[in-house]
């Protein structure tokens, strides 16, 4: 029995609304032209010092976007990790933690939980394998996080592009399809601040088959990397691609997404040959209760859903995790080269 779908909502119409303009849109534009100046103010308080941007005792590199919603910011802030790696730094990561409860700050650990610390943090700690510290301040949480991993040289803030308070000397800009939407504010539109040129220590990728803005960057590489069931997962068990191929000849499967763009998922899995039947969950479902029906044969969830369901609470049912590989596309690692020399981080190539 598949799920039930979805009924739009006054929230989808805005979305679709986001991208090409409607009515809907048009009557909330003095609200975004009061966020604008808002914005304006706040741009005012820094310049003459009312505000001030921290410093902090290692560089900062910011993963985030003018837009809202997920334009791929956890995936590319991964693929930055390793690459990192690859180059013999140690970063740490910090991040608001949003869908979480509360906000104060929290370092995350192996028997952290999403309702903690959430989701996305969650997940960088664990494939990530790096330190990672969650809060609403996430200057607070740097410093945190840096008292405790004293041997840190530089810090990823997983979104944070406007907590201008918190200090950075390189901003990764992600882009999908959508661009920069409708190109109006909040919220007659989805931008989050109004574009500006890019700056020298900026770097565009786009999670989309091209670009999707006329800023020049580099267009990511995302495929699936196969899947591993959900007790594999959590012991750390990598994804095999031969096994979520193997999966295409298994019938009553349910896809479940409860991430931001969930018909990328599904989209991802058809184009593999997998027939399944699919059920969108809002951005950062809890999975308080288990969303799919009883008769359910078998279900594939995505990482970031994966660390929200422990293998005890799935019972006999055959559950997978589906893994993304991505990679910030051709150039990108010499470009970040460049920008690291600047910084003057001592870099070294190693296979650990």
């Amino acid at each position: 029995m598949s799920p039930s779908p979805r009924r739009p909502t006054l929230a989808d119409r805005l979305q679709r609304e986001w991208l090409s303009g409607g009515p809907l849109s048009a009557a909330l534009l003095p609200l975004s032209w009061l966020y604008r100046g808002l914005l304006a103010l706040r741009s005012v308080a820094y310049r003459v010092g009312l505000q001030r941007v921290e410093t902090l005792p290692v560089p900062v590199i910011v993963v985030g976007n003018w837009i809202v919603g997920g334009a791929g910011k956890t995936p590319t802030t991964l693929a930055l990790l390793e690459l990192l790696r690859a180059r013999g730094l140690r970063a740490g990561v910090v991040s608001r933690g949003y869908g979480r409860e509360g906000d104060a700050i929290r370092l995350v650990t192996q028997v952290s939980t999403a309702r903690e610390v959430g989701d996305e943090p969650l997940l960088i700690h664990l494939r990530g394998r790096v330190p990672v510290a969650v809060g609403r301040d996430r200057v607070a949480a740097a410093r945190a996080l840096l008292a405790a991993e004293p041997g840190l040289q530089l810090l990823v803030s997983d979104d944070g592009l406007q907590h201008w308070r918190l200090p950075r000397q390189l901003s990764l800009l992600v882009f999908d399809e959508r661009g920069l939407g409708n190109g109006r504010l909040l919220p007659a539109g989805p931008l989050r601040q109004p574009p500006t040129p890019l700056a020298a220590d900026q770097l565009v990728v786009y999670n989309a088959p091209r670009p999707s803005t006329a800023l020049p960057g580099f267009v990511a590489e995302r495929r699936l990397a196969g899947a591993v069931t959900l007790a594999d997962w959590w012991a750390g068990q990598p994804a095999q691609l031969e096994t979520l191929l193997a999966l295409r000849a298994r019938p009553g499967l349910l896809a479940v997404a409860g991430v931001a763009r969930p018909q990328r998922f599904f989209g991802m899995l058809a184009d593999l040959g997998l027939r399944v039947d699919t059920l969108a969950l809002p951005d950062h479902a809890d999975f308080a209760a288990l969303p799919w029906p009883a008769d359910a044969a078998g279900v594939l969830l995505t990482e970031k859903d994966a660390v929200k369901l422990p293998p005890g609470r799935v019972g006999a049912l055959p559950v997978w995790v589906v893994a993304l590989d991505f990679a910030p596309g051709a150039g990108f690692e010499a470009a970040l080269d460049e920008q690291l020399h600047k910084l003057s981080l001592p870099a070294r190539w190693t296979t650990a």
